[in-house]
């Protein structure tokens, strides 16, 4: 009886024990879910939510002002990458949104080696003046002579699509925030530029008349700035892509006698 009594004190202070430390081990748990719980919530945080979906007010209203933006600012220096079953075109250089005119060095990879040289373009000529080995930036006075004219294409051409495109990226007034949504205009989703956090939105392809341009997206920032635009090509499996430097607008001088189209 002694030995049962022993065996039987000794559960209830097993038992206890384990009613005692119980409390401990939930406790840990819920802070190890917890845990788990914060961290998925800040990598889904951290990718971003997909889209697309439909702008909120405060996302159209900055879609509507940023090309006015880029006319508030008189101009901007851009990079045009150009894709082409030729390989591919880089034009370095700058738009004057005001005066509706870009200007600056086209470098090619591939057989577009050959079309290397300075290009200056409208909204209805493009002019080439060829260099084999052009410089690192375009001279902030265009040559007067050895420049080579010809209409912008409205299809057909990537690179006057490009062109348009990038030009067409100033207005001298906002667009209408109320209507954008109307015309397809989505959010599609969070990125950076050159560390710039950026909102991704599809938008009409405003500012030009060629027929090639597609879906067209643009990465804006909080205040409405555009830092990347990317417009889909229909000649072309890959899109056209405008980024907009960081570094200093050089204003443009039209080449002696050519008219902008305003």
């Amino acid at each position: 009886m002694r030995g049962k009594s022993v065996r039987q004190g000794f559960r209830r202070r097993a038992t206890g024990r384990r009613r005692r430390f119980r409390p401990r081990w939930v406790a840990a748990i819920c802070i190890a879910i917890g845990a788990v719980v914060t961290l998925i919530a800040v990598l889904v945080a951290n990718s971003g939510p997909t889209g697309p979906r439909a702008l909120t007010s405060d996302e159209a209203n900055r879609l509507a002002i940023t090309r006015f933006r880029n006319f508030q600012a008189g101009g901007r220096a851009v990079t045009i990458t150009v894709p082409t079953t030729a390989g591919g075109l880089v034009i370095a250089g700058s738009i004057d949104y005001r005066a509706k005119i870009g200007y600056g060095v086209v470098r090619g990879t591939g057989r577009d080696t050959a079309g290397d040289g300075l290009i200056q373009w409208t909204a209805t000529t493009v002019l080439v003046h060829p260099m084999p080995n052009p410089p690192g930036e375009a001279p902030a006075t265009p040559p007067e002579q050895n420049w080579y004219s010809r209409p912008l294409r409205t299809s057909g051409s990537s690179l006057d699509t490009g062109l348009a495109v990038a030009l067409g990226l100033g207005s001298d007034r906002p667009d209408n925030a109320q209507l954008l949504p109307q015309n397809g205009a989505s959010w599609t989703g969070q990125d950076q530029v050159d560390g710039h956090q950026a909102e991704v939105m599809t938008g009409p392809t405003t500012g030009t008349k060629t027929g090639e341009a597609g879906v067209v997206r643009y990465w804006i920032g909080p205040d409405g700035t555009m830092y990347r635009v990317r417009a889909d090509v229909a000649s072309q499996p890959d899109p056209v892509v405008i980024d907009f430097d960081t570094g200093k607008y050089v204003p443009v001088q039209p080449v002696p006698g050519l008219t902008p189209t305003r």
